[in-house]
């Protein structure tokens, strides 16, 4: 995974993004409370299956984590990742 690019926190606009081949890869969330809604994640067609999505959403998890919060994922991608990593399990809102 050494081509996968810097996440960087975009606060103002709700989400984790990276410059991907001159186009952005974004995870988006909203706040509720304590809560993360993590609802969408996008990566350019053309840079799939390079783990883009997977530090994109890594880099949320942790910053909920940091920040004391829990995840409630509205993205089919992050439910499928936090269910492929245990670890994250403990996040989940309403546990």
């Amino acid at each position: 995974m050494a081509d996968v690019p810097v996440v960087r926190h975009n606060e103002p606009a709700q989400r984790f993004e990276a410059d991907v081949d001159g186009r952005l890869a974004l995870a988006t969330y909203r706040r509720d409370g304590d809560v993360l809604l993590m609802t969408h994640t996008e990566v350019p067609p053309a840079a799939q299956g390079r783990g883009i999505a997977a530090a994109l959403v890594a880099a949320a998890l942790q910053w909920a984590r940091a920040e004391g919060l829990r995840v409630r994922p509205l993205c089919s991608y992050v439910a499928a990742y936090m269910r492929r990593h245990p670890d994250t399990q403990d996040l989940l809102a309403g546990r």
